[in-house]
C-alpha cells in the first residue's frame, strides 16, 4: 500500500476513533450490565414473583385482566399488554394518562394472568437499572440523544473499517498474535490493540450496526405509521372519535385465525403508536428464535371487532426487530451472553489502548518538534 494512502487511512481511522471513543466507551461500560439485566434485576429483588397455585389453575380472559389493570391504576388508559415468554402466567401491562403518552411517562406492571393480581417492577419503571438503560439508550435527551449516537456508532463503523485497512500490511510483518515483548510499551500495547481489534472485529460491526438501527427506531416507527400504517387505516381517516371500545376478551383467538402458527407478541390498544385511534393491533410472532422477533401486526377494529387488515412488515421493521436480541446478546442463554460480555470488555481495551497510544504519539510527535526547535 502506497504512503500517500496510508497516510489518508492513518487520518480516517484516528479521528474517527477518537471522536466517538468517549461515547462508545460509555455505551460499551451501561451494555456490561443490560446483558445482565434480567439476573441483576432478580438479585436485587426487583423482579416480581407470581404465587405458587396449581398448575391447572385456569387463566382469566384477556378483559377481566384489562379491567384488574384499570382497577389498579384508576384514571389512566392501557396502552400496551403482553403475556411474558419465560412464565406464561405472567402478564405486562403498560399505562398512562393518555394513550399517546410517550414511552418513558408511561408505567409498566405485571399481573397474575390467573388471578388478576397487579405486582410492581420497580426496574422498569426507575431505579439503576432503567439508569442505565436510558443513559444507554439516548443519555436522557431523548431523540436528539439517539440520532447523536447513531452518528457516533457509524463512526465507529469507518473506525473498525479504516483499522482492518491499516492492519492487512502489518500482518504481511509479523504473524497473526505476534505481541513484540520485546518492544518498548507502546509496540507492545498497538501489537495488543490491533490483535483484539482483529479478534473482535466481527462482533464490534454486528453491535455498531444494530447500535445504529437500535437508535433511529423512533425514526423506523415513524416512517411506518405514515407509510404502511396509514395506507392500512385510510378508511377510517374521516370516521368519528371513538366513545367506546368492543371487549378484549376475544383479541387473541381472532388474531390467531388470521396469522396462523404464529403467537401474540403484545396488544397496542386504540391511540397509541403502534395502532390507530379505531383499532386494536395484535402483534403476532413466529415460533423460533428468529422469526420470534420479526412482528405481524393484526388490526383489528375496535368498535365491531372485524380484521381490518394483516399488514406485511416493511424490510426495516424487520431489521429493527431483529437489532435488539443482536445487540445485547439476549437470544442463546446464559453462554451467549457470558460471550457477549467478554467480547464487551475486549472493546473496552480496544477503545481505551486506542486512547492510550494516541496520547502517547503525540507526546512523542512534541518532544521531537521541541528538539528539533531547541537545535534550530
Amino acid at each position: 500500500m502506497k504512503s500517500k494512502t496510508i497516510r489518508r487511512w492513518s487520518f480516517i481511522h484516528t479521528w474517527t476513533s477518537l471522536v466517538c471513543t468517549v461515547f462508545l466507551l460509555m455505551l460499551a461500560l451501561t451494555g456490561l450490565p443490560l446483558i445482565f439485566s434480567h439476573e441483576i434485576d432478580h438479585l436485587l429483588g426487583n423482579a416480581p414473583e407470581l404465587r405458587e397455585m396449581p398448575a391447572d389453575t385456569p387463566q382469566l380472559n384477556l378483559q377481566q385482566l384489562v379491567d384488574a389493570a384499570q382497577q389498579h391504576r384508576p384514571g389512566e388508559v392501557m396502552q400496551y399488554f403482553g403475556y411474558d415468554d419465560e412464565d406464561p402466567n405472567a402478564a405486562f401491562a403498560i399505562m398512562a394518562k393518555t394513550a399517546d403518552t410517550e414511552p418513558n411517562s408511561s408505567h409498566t406492571f405485571m399481573l397474575d394472568a390467573r388471578t388478576g393480581e397487579a405486582l410492581e417492577t420497580p426496574s422498569a419503571n426507575g431505579g439503576l437499572m432503567l439508569f442505565i438503560l436510558r443513559l444507554h439508550v439516548d443519555m436522557f435527551a431523548g431523540l436528539p440523544g439517539k440520532l447523536l449516537l447513531a452518528f457516533m456508532g457509524l463512526l465507529f463503523v469507518v473506525a473498525i473499517v479504516s483499522g482492518t485497512v491499516l492492519y492487512l500490511p502489518f500482518m504481511r510483518r509479523l504473524k497473526f498474535g505476534t505481541v513484540r515483548q520485546d518492544k518498548s510499551t507502546r509496540l507492545r500495547w498497538l501489537d495488543l490493540h490491533n490483535l483484539i481489534g482483529v479478534v473482535t472485529l466481527t462482533w464490534c460491526l454486528v453491535v455498531g450496526v444494530t447500535g445504529v438501527i437500535s437508535a433511529c427506531a423512533d425514526l423506523l416507527i415513524a416512517a411506518w405509521r405514515n407509510d404502511a400504517l396509514t395506507t392500512l387505516i385510510a378508511p377510517y381517516r374521516d370516521a368519528p372519535p371513538l366513545t367506546q371500545l368492543a371487549p378484549a376478551t376475544r383479541l387473541l383467538d381472532i388474531a390467531a385465525e388470521v396469522a396462523p402458527g404464529m403467537k401474540p407478541d403484545f396488544i397496542a390498544f386504540p391511540g397509541t403508536r403502534f395502532s390507530s385511534e379505531h383499532h386494536y393491533a395484535v402483534f403476532m410472532k413466529g415460533g423460533t428464535h428468529l422469526t420470534s422477533h420479526l412482528l405481524t401486526p393484526v388490526l383489528i377494529d375496535a368498535t365491531t371487532l372485524q380484521v381490518t387488515a394483516v399488514a406485511e412488515r416493511p424490510w426495516y421493521m424487520d431489521a429493527m426487530g431483529m437489532s435488539q436480541p443482536l445487540h445485547f446478546g439476549d437470544y442463546g442463554g446464559m453462554p451467549m451472553k457470558i460471550l457477549w460480555a467478554t467480547l464487551d470488555v475486549l472493546t473496552i481495551i480496544v477503545l481505551a489502548s486506542g486512547v492510550y497510544l494516541w496520547v502517547v504519539r503525540r507526546k512523542a510527535a512534541n518532544r521531537v518538534a521541541e528538539t528539533a526547535e531547541a537545535s534550530a
